[in-house]
């Protein structure tokens, strides 16, 4: 991915990112996120990967579109929180993340909530 900017003194340059950039970024921008327990690497007993290729890793599935990307990640979450909150702040870290650290645009992110993990009483 690669997007035009200009410097502080006017120059016009081109700054490329590696699509794996943009992944570890979601990836952990989702994990920060309380209430998330995990990113779901395979699900249904296959690895997710097969089928979306090099624009997928540990969760997260990233596609570029001519507006900016579409980002897909795939979370459990723990049972005390609530879902729609949980997946709204993943939502708004993962957008502040990819667009403050590239200044590529976010066209939507879907949070899919797979699973619920229990905590364990002592």
């Amino acid at each position: 991915m690669a997007i035009e900017q200009q410097s502080n003194n006017g120059q016009r340059g081109r700054v490329s990112f590696n699509k794996t950039i943009l992944l570890s970024i979601v990836n952990l921008a989702a994990k920060e996120i309380s209430g998330v327990s995990s990113l779901c690497a395979n699900f249904g007993g296959s690895k997710l990967g097969k089928l979306f290729s090099s624009n997928y890793y540990e969760g997260v599935k990233i596609t570029y579109t001519n507006d900016g990307v579409v980002v897909d990640v795939y979370v459990n979450i723990y049972s005390n929180y609530t879902v729609s909150d949980v997946a709204c702040r993943v939502q708004e870290n993962i957008k502040n993340n990819i667009t403050s650290m590239t200044g590529i645009n976010v066209k939507n992110i879907n949070v899919h909530v797979l699973g619920v993990d229990f905590v364990k009483s002592n």
